[in-house]
């Protein structure tokens, strides 16, 4: 039988991030079945930690966006892990692990799901900044810079109130950065939280969501999402596989090996679409007819000499309209729908390759194999071996 080891868990269970890092070390609990878990899930401000220089414990996984659990933790020289937001009070020069999520990597998914529906103005809602929330302001810088690679700008807005406590103060504000903003326009908020205040303010100012603005959030919060309205798309951080890896990290230190980094940044997992990004925004008509044969063709077949017949106009024609329009070829979007249906049935269904390849439009299961590898990182086999360990994690 193997030796049980003691292992304490600190975080803040008021933070959906939090619960769902958490969520991922219990998936590696259940797989390695030897931890005793002692839990501390207060706010981390009225964490009640154990006298760590006493505690015969083994390990500890905390969340270090609060100093005193920071301090304690790092004190404790016991084997440990911290996570959070990137920013806060870890210590890069300690000895401890701190993981986190990729928020350059979280905002480039939100701008390219942005620029997939043809936005041309993009905006970022943010928070003022303190010590713990630069995630707020990395993921805005890396959002402006992603839609600035398309040719657009970026307008910012992270106001001046620290909370929402001075509603009426906070929703003029943003009534009148939002109402300013040309429309349509690609909003990506911070979070999930900051992303269901701008759905709020838009419905109480009449702006259409999502016709005038389409709003993006982060995190995935399943009842925040589904509470707004209308519903938000919103980012998958990664949170789960960031306590998975946590987990794993610590039980290495545990038996005494040291890992070969001291900071593991997480990518995030992919956008869930809902209603609030459910839009097209082309002004030209013709393009959007042609994005609409597109989307309904591309998987069974469709060309792009096809869809240029269908509107009795020529290639030229079309393909300058086309990529003023949408700011790629007709033929890099039929791609671009077919590898994002093939994504989605490696992801969401047990198919074979050969047959996710006929139904996604590919001639050959290694033609796809070898566009998916460019686009997603990873061939199909090993792609859907990687959502499946994702979904066991979440078990």
């Amino acid at each position: 039988m193997r030796q049980v080891r003691h292992v304490a868990l600190i975080y803040d269970a008021r933070q959906l991030y939090d619960v769902k890092v958490m969520t991922g070390v219990a998936a590696y609990v259940r797989e390695v079945d030897n931890w005793s878990v002692y839990i501390e899930e207060n706010s981390l401000r009225d964490q009640r930690l154990p006298d760590l220089r006493t505690w015969r414990g083994d390990g500890i996984i905390a969340d270090f966006d609060d100093p005193r659990v920071a301090a304690q933790v790092t004190a404790a020289r016991i084997p440990s892990v911290g996570f959070g937001g990137g920013f806060g009070w870890y210590d890069p020069a300690s000895r401890i692990p701190y993981i986190f999520a990729n928020n350059r990597a979280i905002a480039r998914l939100a701008a390219e799901h942005l620029l997939d529906r043809g936005f041309h103005n993009f905006a970022f809602c943010g928070y003022p900044a303190n010590i713990l929330n630069g995630w707020s302001r990395e993921r805005g810088q890396a959002f402006a810079e992603r839609v600035g690679e398309s040719g657009f700008g970026c307008s910012t807005y992270v106001g001046r109130h620290r909370s929402t406590r001075d509603w009426e103060g906070f929703r003029a504000s943003l009534t009148r950065w939002l109402a300013a903003l040309p429309k349509p326009v690609g909003l990506m908020a911070a979070d999930d939280k900051r992303a269901r205040q701008v759905l709020e303010v838009c419905r109480l100012a009449g702006i259409q969501v999502p016709d005038e603005v389409a709003v993006i959030g982060v995190d995935n919060d399943e009842m925040l999402c589904q509470l707004s309205h209308p519903s938000l798309s919103s980012v998958e951080s990664g949170a789960r596989r960031v306590g998975h890896e946590a987990a794993a990290l610590l039980d290495q230190l545990m038996s005494g090996k040291r890992p070969a980094k001291r900071r593991w940044i997480v990518d995030p997992e992919g956008v869930v679409t809902r209603q609030s990004t459910d839009v097209l925004a082309v002004d030209d008509a013709v393009v959007a007819r042609a994005v609409a044969m597109i989307r309904n063709g591309a998987t069974a077949g469709v060309t792009a000499q096809a869809v240029c017949d269908a509107l009795a106009l020529s290639r030229t024609t079309l393909e300058l309209r086309f990529k003023r329009a949408m700011g790629r070829t007709l033929f890099a979007e039929i791609r671009r729908v077919q590898l994002e249906r093939a994504e989605r049935l490696i992801r969401e269904s047990d198919l074979t390759l050969k047959q996710i390849a006929a139904q996604s439009g590919f001639g050959s299961v290694q033609h796809m194999t070898t566009l998916f590898a460019a686009r997603f990182g990873s061939p199909p086999a090993a792609y859907r071996r990687q959502i499946l360990s994702r979904r066991e994690s979440k078990s």
